[in-house]
């Protein structure tokens, strides 16, 4: 048996200086991994999410990225959360940026192939992030959501609704209504 390679881990730097071309790419603790695509109803439920935040965020200097922009989670690990909302970025000085490390709010659409991992390494490495203050993992399947919140330093609070649920935003003075984010029109 030929022996396995071993390959440096990369830093989050050298990670967002690869071109991909038209592959999708996240760096998972120095490690390249590749990203496949996602469902017709994934893309669709991200757009309602990052549509409602975006009318209600217009002129708070808050604004909703989709998962072209990277969550730089620390020195090894480059994320795409499916909407990310960021603070004070808006500015021309950050048109190239490739990468943000302060997140307020990161969304998740789950997906059977990603579910473990955004309920897991990629929670605990959002949740790490101190500028984070809420975190939601919108399950598509069954049109319900998970909310994390900061309650304070180093406090969470963490819940899974089994029925509908809106989905508060309290450091942006914003709920985004249940409906919308699942809406199919």
């Amino acid at each position: 048996m030929a022996p396995r390679p071993e390959y440096p881990l990369l830093t989050a730097e050298e990670f967002l200086e690869i071109d991909f071309g038209d592959k999708k790419a996240e760096l998972d603790n120095g490690v390249i991994r590749m990203m496949a695509g996602g469902t017709a109803r994934h893309a669709q439920v991200q757009t309602n999410v990052i549509v409602a935040l975006a009318s209600r965020l217009r002129g708070s200097g808050g604004r909703p990225y989709n998962s072209d922009m990277s969550a730089r989670t620390h020195d090894r690990s480059i994320r795409y959360p499916d909407v990310t909302v960021y603070c004070g970025r808006g500015g021309s000085d950050n048109d190239d940026a490739k990468a943000f490390d302060d997140s307020r709010i990161v969304v998740d659409v789950l997906s059977a192939g990603t579910a473990r991992t955004d309920l897991t390494t990629k929670l605990y490495e959002y949740k790490a992030l101190p500028s984070v203050d809420t975190i939601v993992f919108v399950d598509i399947a069954t049109e319900r959501v998970g909310i994390v919140q900061r309650t304070g330093p180093g406090g969470w609070n963490e819940q899974a609704f089994d029925m509908p649920a809106d989905v508060p935003l309290p450091s942006l003075n914003v709920v985004i209504p249940h409906q919308e984010i699942f809406a199919r029109d």
